[in-house]
This record gives C-alpha cells, sequence and structure tokens, in this order.
C-alpha cells in the first residue's frame, strides 16, 4: 500500500466466504478504498481495536461471533459508537432488515447485490458520518489545510512543508483528538509495506511541530506518553 493510498478512507471487510472477500477488496480498492480483512466475529473485534477503520462492511451470519452482536458492541464502547456499520445478509424479509438497523447498523444490503449499489451505499454511509473525505480543505484550530492547491496556513500566514509531514499533518487533520501509536501512523502515512524504523516517526512529528507552531501559537500535537501522538491543544507546552 502506498503512503498517498493510506490517506484514503479504509474499510474493514468481515465476511468468511473468500469468493465474496475477494469480490469486495477488489471493487473498493478500484473505486479508491484501502481495505483490511476479518474472517470472523472475533478476528473482526481484535481488528478494530487495533486500528479502527473508517467503516466496516459487517456479515450478518459470522463464525463465533454475529454480525449482530459485533454491531450492538460496537454501539456500546464510546470509542466505537460513531464507527459507520453497513451489514451484509442474505435475510431480506422486512423484520430482519428492522432488527439489522436496531442493532445499530447505518444501512443494510441484501445479497446478492452489484458492486455499484455497494460502492454508492459505501459513500453514502462515509459521506454521512465524516464529511471530510468530501471537502476540498481541512482545518483545526487556526490551521487550514487547501486539498486543492496543497497549501497549508496557519493564521494568515503560510507554512511550507515537505510531501511526509503534508501527508502526516493531513492524516492528523482527518481525525483530530484522536491517539495514534508510532506503528499506526507508519502505516497509515507511510504505507503498511515500508520497512522504517518507528523512530522515523518523532523525527517527522519535530520537523511539522517546527514549521507549524509558529511563535506565540499553541503546540496543536499532543505527545501521549507510551501511547503516541494526537492533533489536540496541548496547554501544557
Amino acid at each position: 500500500m502506498s503512503a498517498l493510498s493510506s490517506l484514503k478512507p479504509s474499510v474493514l471487510i468481515v465476511e468468511d466466504e473468500a469468493a465474496l472477500v475477494e469480490l469486495l477488496s477488489y471493487n473498493l480498492e478500484k473505486n479508491g478504498f484501502t481495505t483490511s480483512i476479518a474472517r470472523d466475529g472475533e478476528e473482526a473485534i481484535l481488528a478494530i481495536a487495533e486500528n479502527k477503520p473508517d467503516l466496516v462492511l459487517l456479515d450478518w451470519m459470522l463464525p463465533y461471533v454475529s454480525g449482530i452482536e459485533i454491531c450492538r458492541r460496537l454501539r456500546r464502547d464510546p470509542e466505537t459508537r460513531e464507527l459507520p456499520v453497513i451489514l451484509l445478509t442474505a435475510r431480506g424479509e422486512e423484520g430482519d432488515r428492522i432488527r439489522g438497523l436496531d442493532s445499530g447498523a447505518d444501512d443494510y444490503i441484501v445479497k446478492p447485490f452489484s458492486p455499484s449499489e455497494l460502492i454508492a451505499r459505501v459513500k453514502a454511509v462515509i459521506r454521512r458520518a465524516r464529511p471530510i473525505f468530501d471537502k476540498d480543505a481541512l482545518s483545526y484550530a487556526d490551521i487550514v489545510m487547501d486539498l486543492a492547491s496543497h497549501r497549508v496556513s496557519r493564521g494568515n500566514q503560510s507554512i511550507d512543508l515537505g510531501p511526509t509531514e503534508f501527508r502526516l499533518l493531513r492524516f492528523l487533520l482527518e481525525r483530530p483528538g484522536r491517539v495514534f501509536e508510532r506503528e499506526q501512523l507508519l502505516d497509515h502515512v507511510w504505507g503498511q509495506d515500508a520497512d522504517i524504523e518507528p523512530r522515523t516517526v518523532d523525527v517527522h512529528i519535530r520537523r511539522l511541530r517546527m514549521a507549524i507552531n509558529l511563535p506565540g501559537s499553541p503546540d496543536v500535537i499532543r505527545t501521549v506518553r507510551s501511547a503516541g501522538y494526537s492533533l489536540e491543544v496541548d496547554t501544557d507546552h
């Protein structure tokens, strides 16, 4: 996975049917998403805890833990309460649809479905939940990133960033307040195939701080001891 592709919305596919997993992955990646896969309910719960995606495609009938139960657990947890979920199922009766939506799913797709319908629904759910992916600009506090012109400013002052610092800031701007471990930042910003030491993240965070923390401005990158970094005004600096 390239560093640029890692800035695209991520979808966790939770499905135990290999042929369907391949079809879903192919069509999602062709349409600009990154994908990861869990083949049973327990694996899905672990995957979401380790690296929360932007959307979960969740099969109803799964080994160990059902899709309905996973959805209920996600909605009970403050960390995943707002995580978009689309249920996939062969159960098309009205009662099943109601039960699926009542469990907390954002949408419900009955098998078999066309790839184009699936992509349209995924885009619609992500657009409702995370409108940042359709914006031309990102902002936090007094920092503005213009995605069209590839420019960053703080207050009224233009800021020059290298390509890596730009990608790093963009990733954090898209997810303010969330704490990311070094390994997570490496996967998302550099790509999962990158052979880079985790401490490299510290170097680029330091460069990013030097560039965006203008004299008199608060530090917007918070260092969380033994955890990582988040985009959040740090009142201790």
